[in-house]
């Protein structure tokens, strides 16, 4: 499964990388077809979030997190001027929490919807 990761870049800004997790064919339940099933790393609570709106200014992450979209549609901007969007089912891993980070932006209607999952519990 694709993901795309939010990353400090060497200048202080922010940069995409594009990244993978190895899906594989598990029973995840006696008497449940086998799914494709992929670790998301994380140690700390999750946050679910839903906002009528998902404009910024520029911003660093506050931690390390996987953002899991499931409603709406955002597109971020890097400090290079990349623009991605991502909607519902897409994973982003939230990564540069130093610099200038990177601005996001509502697209389309709201509300937007989603799951922070901190990579560390002590949300470093």
């Amino acid at each position: 499964m694709r993901f795309t990761r939010i990353a400090r870049a060497g200048d202080g800004g922010s940069a995409f990388e594009d990244g993978e997790i190895a899906l594989e064919q598990r029973n995840v339940a006696e008497g449940v077809p086998a799914m494709a099933v992929a670790g998301l790393p994380s140690s700390g609570g999750v946050q679910y979030l839903r906002s009528a709106v998902f404009d910024s200014s520029a911003h660093p992450a506050p931690r390390e997190q996987w953002v899991v979209m499931l409603r709406g549609t955002i597109e971020v901007t890097v400090s290079d001027g990349s623009r991605r969007r991502f909607g519902p089912g897409d994973l982003v891993l939230a990564s540069d929490t130093t610099g200038t980070g990177h601005v996001t932006t509502g697209v389309g209607d709201p509300p937007f919807e989603a799951l922070f999952i901190p990579v560390r519990a002590d949300g470093a």
